[in-house]
């Protein structure tokens, strides 16, 4: 991105008006507004704009088969966009409609001085017309005779026009593209718009047509109404006021720094758009960023296909930050990527609920109690782990500064909860409750509960750009106000939340959701429409730790599953629903001792990550208590809880066993305690 002093203009495109919007359509608007946050916390002056491209045959169309004027179609339909945005919380500073008279009366300025100086002129056009894509096709870019964007069957239109030179610019604008090889991101897509449209010949543009009337009429041609190609395309500029009598805007924010477009419009702002812009000698944008697709497993979404997912519904249910996560952590920006129920379910479960979530209530949870709610001061680094956590907050601000100027969203998230992981584990190298037992550590205690404040305020700085609620949850748990602490300069001082700073528990900032349950209500929402994921798509699942066939072995009591003796003794296939009902989770032994007058049972105690929870095992002929310590294993945590030898059991850890061996399964050290297995 352009750093242009300390202003910053970032659009989306103006969205046809739609009867019914979809997650697609959040998708580009909420990916722009955590560009529009993030530079606005960097300190500058942000203009971030939105709207909708209200003119057309489609509108008109659709208008005579509502019953409606087409003035009042997109009237009620804009509400509707309106009214998404204050959902989805989209901080953008200005929406433009372009049957607004601002819009109106520039473009026709526009379209009269690219007249008047000899770029438009009046012919006659003759070729293939998708009405739904308002695009001119010729025959040789149609697939299979139908629309090269959106496979629909093509019109062939004949009727008098205006055309743009096109032609005129081409050279100029491949020159352009080699001077700025940054302006049209991914690469790929620039490749594509040089071999595909300009290389084999750039053909003049229709810009004018008359079997509709809807539109803005050329001035002095009033037969003719100006296509969307100028109509549209121009309110990036017509929104600042180019043309009008305070150009002001115009002057302060011009050229845009980012142009954020869906991959099927790409051709247009970065072809049509910066050749308009060279005739009327205007600056170019700084760049113009071509996303992919947000699809299902059955390809887009659309009524036809019982496939659109609401993200209202979800919003509800399931609040906003929750979808925002979502929808710039689960896709790599530019690339396509599918939605599934399971990944939306999995990633609010694992990644909010167990590893922020938890991290910050264990946190909150130790204060309290090792420190009677007040974060400790520290000076020195008093444990050996203390330093390495610190290099990991201060490469994580930098990575994800690097990719947030990338428009890289999925990394920078995965950067911000590696920090968040390398902080859980942090707890488990230092182990807390058991230096809380010592007085000759309180030191080294205050350090841990220290770096364990300080980390969650530098994760709570750094996700402000992608979730708008989260952050301020956990400045009110942590005893922090948006202030100097929160401030982003401040991420570069460890040890910045102030002295005496005293924490309040709240409620978990993420519940954890039942899978089954709420696949299944998202695919209901979606009128059965949704895949379920990998493995209803005949695609293997993931698998957990223990063979599929593993069953309890009857001596071993509650405790442990090890794995089928035979191929007889293999269970019938379930499906995945009933597999999804089973809860495995990462749990580390913090201790462990045998039960008395019980041979084959130990009793441990296993750190979840949100909770210790005691279970018993049949293993003691296996394993040693003080073997055991420090050992991370796989528990079926949702298992009704049984008494054994007088002792509850809350859940069952995993085990393989074939004759007289068993082996526990465990996971790798830094695999976070209350980890998903999957």
């Amino acid at each position: 991105m352009a750093d242009k002093g300390k202003t910053f203009y970032l659009t989306t495109p103006i969205y046809y008006p739609s009867d019914k919007l979809h997650i697609g359509h959040a998708y580009t608007t909420v990916a722009g507004d955590a560009v529009a946050r993030y530079k606005r916390l960097r300190g500058y002056e942000v203009r971030y704009l939105t709207g909708t491209d209200e003119h057309g045959q489609k509108i008109e169309r659709k208008a005579q088969e509502a019953g409606k004027t087409p003035q009042q179609f997109v009237d009620d339909i804009v509400v509707g966009i309106q009214e998404l945005w204050k959902k989805l919380e989209i901080s953008n500073d200005d929406f433009i409609r372009t049957t607004e008279p601002r819009h109106k009366k520039s473009v026709e300025k526009i379209f009269a001085k690219l007249l008047e100086q000899g770029d438009i002129y009046k012919g006659s056009y003759e070729g293939w017309y998708c009405t739904p894509c308002e695009s001119f096709f010729l025959e040789r870019q149609l697939v299979d005779g139908k629309c090269p964007d959106c496979g629909r069957p093509v019109e062939w239109v004949q009727e008098e026009s205006y055309f743009f030179r096109m032609s005129k610019y081409a050279d100029r604008l491949l020159a352009f593209y080699e001077e700025n090889p940054e302006f049209i991101q991914p690469e790929s897509r620039r490749n594509e718009m040089i071999n595909n449209f300009i290389k084999p010949g750039l053909e003049d543009l229709a810009v004018s047509r008359t079997t509709f009337d809807w539109g803005i009429p050329v001035p002095g041609d009033p037969k003719h109404v100006i296509y969307v190609w100028i109509d549209a395309l121009s309110n990036y500029i017509t929104a600042l006021g180019y043309g009008s009598d305070d150009e002001s805007l115009y002057g302060k924010f011009w050229p845009a720094d980012v142009h954020l477009v869906g991959k099927e419009i790409v051709r247009f702002h970065t072809i049509y758009w910066p050749i308009m812009l060279m005739a009327l000698g205007l600056p170019l944008p700084k760049k113009v960023f071509a996303h992919g697709w947000l699809l299902m497993k059955d390809g887009k979404m659309s009524k036809s296909k019982g496939n659109v997912v609401d993200p209202v519904k979800l919003i509800d249910r399931y609040g906003l930050d929750a979808l925002r996560y979502y929808l710039l952590r689960e896709v790599p920006f530019g690339a396509d990527g599918t939605f599934t129920p399971d990944n939306f379910v999995e990633r609010i479960n694992y990644d909010l609920a167990n590893d922020l979530g938890n991290l910050l209530n264990r946190t909150v949870a130790m204060i309290e109690k090792y420190f009677d709610g007040v974060v400790p001061s520290y000076e020195a680094l008093s444990t050996e782990f203390d330093a390495d956590l610190e290099r990991t907050a201060a490469e994580t601000v930098e990575k994800v500064e690097a990719a947030m100027e990338s428009m890289e969203f999925s990394v920078a998230l995965s950067a911000v909860w590696t920090l968040v992981s390398r902080t859980n584990k942090y707890i488990d190298e230092t182990k807390p409750w058991a230096l809380a037992k010592e007085e000759a550590k309180r030191e080294e205690l205050a350090s841990v509960m220290g770096h364990l404040a300080d980390s969650l305020r530098i994760v709570s700085i750094l996700i402000q750009p992608f979730l708008t609620h989260t952050p301020k949850r956990i400045w009110a748990q942590l005893g922090l106000s948006e202030g100097a602490a929160t401030a982003w300069d401040s991420l570069r001082t460890y040890r910045g939340i102030p002295e005496g700073t005293r924490v309040a528990k709240g409620d978990p900032i993420f519940p954890r959701l039942e899978m089954a349950d709420e696949i299944a209500w998202i695919a209901e929402s979606m009128g059965g429409g949704a895949s379920a994921g990998a493995a209803a798509s005949g695609e293997p699942a993931a698998a957990g730790a223990a063979d599929a066939a593993a069953k309890p072995d009857a001596n071993a009591g509650a405790g442990v599953a090890p794995a089928a003796e035979a191929a007889a003794d293999r269970k019938e296939e379930i499906g995945i629903d009933d597999f999804a009902k089973v809860e495995l989770r990462v749990g580390q032994v913090v201790a462990c001792e045998p039960i008395p007058k019980a041979d084959k049972l130990l009793k441990l105690q296993l750190d979840l990550g949100f909770e210790t929870r005691q279970v018993v095992s049949g293993i003691a002929k296996f394993y040693k208590p003080e073997e055991l310590v420090g050992r991370k294993v796989i528990c079926v945590v949702n298992l009704k809880p049984v008494k054994l030898r007088g002792e509850w059991s809350h859940g069952m850890i995993l085990a393989a066993s074939q004759g007289d061996r068993l082996t526990l399964a465990t996971v790798p050290d830094g695999m976070p305690n209350g980890a998903i297995v999957k």
